[in-house]
C-alpha cells in the first residue's frame, strides 16, 4: 500500500487537504496511478496527528477508492510492460484477443481485418510525459476484436496513471491527430490475422484508384477503378504500372491538391521504388495534351462526370445538438439541463457528451475500472443506435479534459489543475524530513533550466524613434536604449541573415502610454514594413513582456518612469495624475536585471521598500546621493551588472554599497522606511510546447484549425498560420495571401490572444511577430526542420510541390557568399579582424571591462555622422585587436584638430564634472563643420561604423602572433626610468603580456574602487592616440592595451589615490 512518504500535498486555499497518492512498489495502484483524497487540514498542519495515526486514518479511505480501480501488475497484459516511458509511438495489434507489439519497421502499415492499439508519448518542455491512446478498427475486423481493442485501451490508460486521452479511430474516418503520426498518409491493405495473414503482394502491378480528402492531413481511400468514382470535388490518384496520375477536381482547393501530391510521392517510393513518371490532370481540361488523353484512355475515353451527392453522414454531424448522458449500469440516460456546466458532472460517475461528429466519454476520477469499460461500451452502442458508426469516440478522465471537451461547457474553472508537480513533492519531502522520515528517493533532481537564446545576429544596425502623435523623432545613439513608460517607440534593426540582409521593425508600448500614440506607432511601423515590400518581420511588444530578441538587440536597456510625448502629458493633465517623469536630480529607484552584459536592463520602480526584491540588485539615487543595493539571492554577475548600469545612469558620482540586512538609516529614509518585500524572481511567461494553427479571417471573425505534428510542408503559401509558443505568437503570412488579409495580420494575432483557443491563459500583451513567407528569421524557423530553398520557390502550393515531386527534390539555390557567420550572442565562431560585433559573451573568468564611458560618447558624437549607423552602448570587450602600426598622417591630424582640441579641454580642467558631462544624452544635431573637413570627418565616421569588438583576452594567453617581443610593464610606462626604445608608442599594448596587464588592471581596480575610464583607440584613430601620448606624460600615466586607452589621473573621481 502507499506510504505517507509518497504523498503530494496540493494546497488549494480550502479547509481541506488534497492528497495525491502514488504506489511506491507499483503493485496495487499500477504505474504512476494517482488517487486524490480531501482530508481535514488543520490537525495535520499543527502536527496534532502522528504519522502512524495518519496512516491508519488514510488506509481505509485509499482502499475504498482503489478497490475496483486498482490494476495489479499480475493483471496488466505483459505486452504493456514498460509502455509509455519514453517519447515516441508504440503499436500493438490484437491477435487472439491479446495485444502483440508491432515492430517499428511496420509502423504505419495497417490491415483492414485487424484492430490496433496505438500509444503516442510526447515529452513536454516541462519534462513531463503526455500520453494519447488510439485504437484503430479496420473495416473488416470482427466486433470481438474491436471490443478487445477498446478494453485494452482502458487498461493501458489505467496502467499509465489514468491521465491519457483515448480515441476510437475507424478506417477511412480517422482523426487528424492520428493521421499526423503517419504522414503523409496510411493506405490500409487487405487481409488480417483472422485470415491467416496470408497477404502476398501480387507479382503483376494492379491498377488502383484512390480518393484523397483533406487540406492539412490526407485521408486516402481506395475506390472502384471506374469513371463513376470520379467527381469534381475531390482529388483522385490513379496508380498504373508505369505512371501515377493525379486528377484534380475542378472544385478542389490548391492546398488539397498540394497535399495529395505528398501521397503521390509516397506511392511512388513505396510501390514503385521511386522509379515512375508523374502526371497532373486538371478537371475540365479536355484532350489538350498527351497526358490528359492517356489518363482518360484508362476509363475508355473522356465523358462528363456526374455531380457529387452530399454524404448523409456529413449532414447528420451538422444538425445534431450537443446532449449530455449519464451512464448508469451500462445504459446512457439523458441529463436535462438548460446549459452545460461542470457542476453537472459527478466524480463518482461516467458521462457521455454527444456532439455529433465527436462523442466524449467523461470518466470521474473516483469511478471503478469496470464502470469505465461499461461507459465505453455505452458510447459504442450510442453511435451504432444513431446510425453514426463513423463518429469519433474520445474518452477523457476528470482533471485531464481536452480543450475541445471543456469548450462545450458554459463555465469551466481554469484553475482546476491536478497535474502532479515536482514542486509539490518537494514541499511534502521537506515536511516529512522535519518529522524524521527518510525521504531519500522521493525527490527527483530538478532539470537544469536552460538560458533562453535570442536566435538572432546581434551585430546589426539599430535605429529608434520616439512617437509623438502622428510624428516620430529619431533618437541619437546615446538615447536609443532609454525608454519612457509613458511613451511609444518604433525600432528598426537590420542584420546579416543566411543569404541576405534581414530586417526587424517593431513597436514598443510603455505601460502608461496613451492609445493615440499606440495606434500611431502601429500605423507608422506598418507603413515602414510596406515600403520594404513586407520583407521585414514586424513585432508588437509591450513593456514587461519583452522577448529575449528585443533585449539582445538593445543589450543595455533602461526604462524610466513618466513620458515625454504630448499625448502622455495631456493625459496626466486631464486625469490630474502627478507627473512622475524621471529627472536626473530627483529620487529614483531602478531594479537591475539580465543575464549578462549583452542582456541587461534597469527598470525604474516606485521608490519604496516594497519595490525591493532579494533576487535583484538596485540603484537608488537622490540628488548627489547614490546607493547600490544587493539582495541576498543575487550573484556576483548580478552585482557586476549594477556597476555597468551605474555608469549609464549616474556615471559621475560615487555610490554607497548596501547589502541586504545591513542597510544604513539614510538608505531606508530615502525609501520612506522599512517594509516587507518579495524574494522570488519576476519572470515572464516561459515558452511552452508550440502549436500550429491554420487561420481563416472573414468579416472580423477568426477561425482556427490546429495542425498536429507540424512541419514546414504544412505552411501553404495561400494561407495565414499562427505558431503559438505561449510566451510569443508568430503570424506567418504566405506569399499568395490577398492584400486585404495581409493588412489584417496583426489583428489576427490580437484576436488569437483574445480567444485563447487552447485555454492556456494567454496574455493579451504577449509579443506578436508578423512574418512574411521567404523572410523567416531563425527565431521562427528553429521550430521546424527548415529548408530555406522551399520558402524561396515561386508559384502556388501545388505548383511548388509538383516541381519537387517531378524533379526529385527541392531545387538548389545559389547563395551569395557572406561574411563568417556569428553565433547568436554576437560573437564570431571564428574570430575575424574584419568582423564587427555589438555583443559579447559573459564569462566570470574573463577580464571584465566597463561600459562605454560618457567621455567616449561625447567624443564619438563629435565624429559620428547622424545619418550613419547608430551604435548602442554595449560594454566593450576586446580580443586580439592588433592593427599594424601606422605613422600618424599630418593631414589627418589637421583635419581632426577641432575634435582633439575639444577633448584636450576636458582633460585640462580639474573638476570632475567638467571632465565627464553630467548627461549621457548626445544631441541629434551634428555640429557645424567646415566644408573642407566634412569629407574627412565622414571618413572618421566610417571608421567608427566599422568598429570591431571581439572576445576579451583570456588569462595566460600569449599575444605574440605578430612576432613582437614582450616587455615588462615598468619599462613600457611613459614615466619609466629605463624606457624601451624603438617601439611604436601608440601601440604599447602589443609589447605587454596579458598576465602583466591583468595584474596591473586588478591593482588599479582595487585602488579606484573598481572604476576605469576607457577609450577605444582603434575608434579614435592613431592621431588621437599619438596626441595623448605626446601631451600627457606629466598628468597621466596611461597604457594602451588591445586598442584601449587605460589612464589614471592625479585624483580619483570616487576617492581613489594619486597614481
Amino acid at each position: 500500500m502507499c506510504s505517507s512518504g509518497d504523498a503530494q500535498i496540493m494546497a488549494g486555499g480550502r479547509p481541506f487537504l488534497s492528497l495525491l497518492l502514488f504506489s511506491k512498489d507499483r503493485t496495487e495502484l499500477g504505474v504512476n496511478c494517482v488517487i486524490r483524497l480531501d482530508l481535514p487540514i488543520l490537525p495535520f498542519c499543527f502536527g496534532l496527528v502522528s504519522l502512524t495515526r495518519f496512516y491508519s486514518y488514510l488506509q481505509p479511505k485509499v482502499k475504498k477508492q482503489t478497490k475496483s480501480m486498482a490494476v495489479s501488475m499480475r493483471d496488466l497484459d505483459p505486452a504493456f510492460q514498460g509502455a509509455g516511458q519514453k517519447a515516441g509511438i508504440e503499436i500493438w495489434r490484437i491477435e487472439n484477443f491479446r495485444p502483440v507489439p508491432v515492430p517499428k519497421s511496420a509502423h504505419g502499415k495497417f490491415f483492414t481485418g485487424d484492430s490496433y492499439v496505438i500509444l503516442k508519448t510526447i515529452a513536454l518542455k516541462s519534462g513531463a510525459l503526455r500520453h494519447d491512446i488510439h485504437y484503430w478498427v479496420g473495416k473488416d475486423t470482427s466486433q470481438d476484436e474491436a471490443g478487445t481493442a477498446a478494453i485494452k485501451t482502458v487498461e493501458l490508460d489505467a496502467a499509465l496513471g489514468g491521465r491519457a486521452v483515448q480515441y476510437r479511430e475507424v478506417q477511412g474516418h480517422e482523426t487528424e491527430k492520428f493521421l499526423s503520426y503517419f504522414k503523409p498518409c496510411i493506405i490500409p491493405q487487405e487481409g488480417g490475422v483472422s485470415s491467416g495473414f496470408n497477404h502476398v503482394e501480387a507479382e503483376e502491378h494492379i491498377t488502383r484508384l484512390f480518393v484523397c480528402k483533406g487540406k492539412h492531413v490526407v485521408q486516402v481511400k481506395e475506390v472502384p477503378f471506374a469513371r463513376s468514382s470520379l467527381n469534381h470535388d475531390d482529388i483522385f490518384i490513379l496508380d498504373t504500372k508505369s505512371k501515377i496520375f493525379q486528377f484534380n477536381g475542378s472544385n478542389s482547393s490548391i492546398q488539397e491538391r498540394a497535399k495529395a501530391l505528398e501521397v503521390v510521392q509516397y506511392i511512388k517510393d513505396t510501390y514503385h521504388d521511386g522509379k515512375c513518371e508523374i502526371a497532373a490532370i486538371e478537371d475540365g481540361k479536355l484532350m489538350a495534351d498527351a497526358e490528359t488523353g492517356e489518363f482518360w484512355g484508362f476509363f475508355g475515353g473522356f465523358a462528363p462526370l456526374p455531380r457529387k451527392t452530399a454524404n448523409d453522414e456529413d449532414k447528420i454531424a451538422d444538425v445534431i445538438s450537443t446532449r449530455l448522458f449519464r451512464v448508469d449500469k451500462g445504459q446512457a440516460e439523458p441529463v436535462e439541463a438548460d446549459c452545460l456546466t461542470k457542476e453537472l458532472l459527478d466524480t463518482n460517475r461516467c458521462y457521455l457528451l454527444d456532439c455529433g461528429l465527436e462523442v466524449f466519454v467523461w470518466m470521474g476520477r473516483s469511478t471503478a475500472l469496470d464502470e469505465r469499460k461499461s461507459a465505453s461500451g455505452a458510447a459504442e452502442e450510442l453511435v451504432r443506435g444513431l446510425n453514426r458508426p463513423k463518429s469519433h469516440i474520445i474518452r477523457v478522465i476528470e482533471g485531464f479534459e481536452t480543450v475541445m471537451f471543456r469548450s462545450k461547457f458554459v463555465s469551466w474553472p481554469l484553475a482546476d489543475d491536478v497535474a502532479v508537480s515536482e514542486d509539490g513533492r518537494g514541499k511534502v519531502a521537506a515536511l516529512l524530513k522535519r518529522q524524521g522520515v527518510n525521504v531519500k528517493g522521493l525527490l527527483k533532481a530538478a532539470p537544469a533550466k536552460e538560458e533562453p537564446q535570442p536566435h538572432i545576429d546581434c551585430t546589426g544596425n539599430l535605429q529608434v524613434w520616439r512617437v509623438n502623435g502622428q510624428e516620430k523623432t529619431l533618437l541619437p545613439a546615446s538615447d536609443q536604449s532609454k525608454f519612457y513608460s509613458g511613451d511609444c517607440y518604433i525600432f528598426q534593426y537590420s542584420y546579416p541573415g543566411e543569404d541576405k540582409e534581414e530586417y526587424l521593425i517593431g513597436t514598443w508600448f510603455g505601460k502608461q502610454s496613451v492609445e493615440e500614440d499606440r495606434a500611431s506607432s502601429i500605423s507608422q511601423a506598418s507603413k515602414m514594413v510596406e515600403s520594404l515590400k513586407f520583407l521585414p518581420v514586424q513585432a508588437r511588444i509591450y513593456e514587461g513582456n519583452e522577448p529575449i530578441q528585443f533585449f539582445s538587440i538593445f543589450q543595455s536597456f533602461i526604462v524610466f518612469k513618466g513620458g515625454l510625448s504630448d499625448g502622455y502629458k495631456k493625459h496626466i493633465a486631464e486625469t490630474e495624475i502627478p507627473d512622475v517623469t524621471y529627472t536626473e536630480d530627483g529620487l529614483a529607484l531602478f531594479r537591475v536585471q539580465g543575464s549578462g552584459p549583452e542582456n541587461m536592463q534597469a527598470i525604474q520602480v516606485e521608490p519604496v521598500a516594497s519595490s525591493l526584491n532579494s533576487s535583484y540588485c538596485y540603484i537608488l539615487h537622490s540628488g548627489s546621493t547614490v546607493f547600490t543595493w544587493s539582495g541576498n539571492l543575487t550573484t556576483s554577475e548580478d552585482q557586476e551588472l549594477v556597476e555597468r548600469q551605474l555608469d549609464l545612469i549616474k556615471p559621475n558620482l560615487q555610490s554607497k554599497t548596501q547589502k541586504e540586512g545591513a542597510e544604513s538609516e539614510q538608505f531606508w529614509d530615502l525609501l520612506g522606511g522599512k517594509s516587507e518585500y518579495p524574494g522570488q524572481k519576476i519572470g515572464r511567461d516561459a515558452e511552452s510546447d508550440s502549436h500550429l494553427f491554420s487561420c481563416t479571417f472573414v468579416k472580423g471573425e477568426l477561425k482556427v484549425t490546429e495542425i498536429y505534428n507540424f512541419n514546414q510542408d504544412d505552411l501553404m503559401t495561400e494561407d495565414v498560420y499562427i505558431l503559438d509558443c505561449h510566451s510569443d505568437i508568430f503570424v506567418w503570412v504566405g506569399q499568395q495571401v490577398d492584400s486585404k488579409t495581409r493588412m489584417h495580420a496583426l489583428t489576427i494575432g490580437e484576436k488569437f490572444l483574445e480567444r485563447d483557443f487552447l485555454l492556456e491563459k494567454l496574455s493579451h500583451e504577449a509579443p506578436i511577430y508578423i512574418i512574411a513567407e521567404g523572410s523567416e528569421p531563425l527565431f521562427f524557423t528553429r521550430f521546424f526542420t527548415w529548408d530555406s530553398a522551399k520558402s524561396a520557390m515561386h508559384g502556388n502550393s501545388f505548383q511548388r510541390k509538383l516541381a519537387i515531386v517531378k524533379n526529385g527534390g527541392t531545387p538548389i539555390l545559389e547563395k551569395p557568399k557572406r561574411r563568417t557567420p556569428v553565433s547568436y550572442g554576437g560573437r564570431s565562431a571564428v574570430p575575424d579582424k574584419s568582423q564587427r560585433s555589438r555583443s559579447m559573451s559573459f564569462s566570470p573568468e574573463r577580464v571584465r571591462v566597463r561600459g562605454r564611458s560618457p567621455a567616449f560618447n561625447a567624443l564619438a558624437a563629435t565624429f559620428e555622422n547622424p545619418n550613419a549607423r547608430n551604435l548602442s552602448t554595449p560594454p566593450p570587450i576586446v580580443r586580439k585587436l592588433y592593427p599594424k602600426s601606422v605613422t600618424p598622417d599630418s593631414a589627418k591630424l589637421a583635419s581632426r584638430s577641432a575634435a582633439i582640441a575639444a577633448l584636450t579641454s576636458t582633460f585640462e580642467q580639474p573638476p570632475r564634472e567638467n571632465i565627464i558631462p553630467r548627461s549621457l544624452k548626445v544631441s541629434p544635431e551634428a555640429p557645424k563643420q567646415n566644408p573642407e573637413t566634412n569629407s574627412k570627418e565622414n571618413s572618421m565616421s566610417s571608421r567608427i561604423e566599422a568598429l570591431t569588438i571581439q572576445e576579451d583576452v583570456k588569462e595566460g594567453e600569449a599575444e605574440d602572433e605578430e612576432g613582437l617581443p614582450i616587455y615588462p610593464y615598468e619599462r613600457l610606462k611613459t614615466s619609466s626610468a629605463d624606457p624601451i626604445t624603438e617601439i611604436d608608442v601608440t601601440k604599447r599594448e602589443t609589447y605587454l603580456s596579458s598576465e602583466d596587464f591583468l595584474k596591473f588592471r586588478l591593482q588599479i581596480k582595487k585602488a579606484w574602487g573598481g572604476t576605469f575610464w576607457e577609450f577605444n583607440s582603434s575608434m579614435l584613430g592613431d592621431s588621437i592616440s599619438a596626441f595623448l601620448a605626446a601631451s600627457a606624460p606629466k598628468k597621466h600615466d596611461f597604457l594602451f592595451y588591445g586598442g584601449y586607452l587605460k589612464f589614471s589621473l592625479p585624483f580619483s573621481p570616487r576617492g581613489g589615490l594619486d597614481m
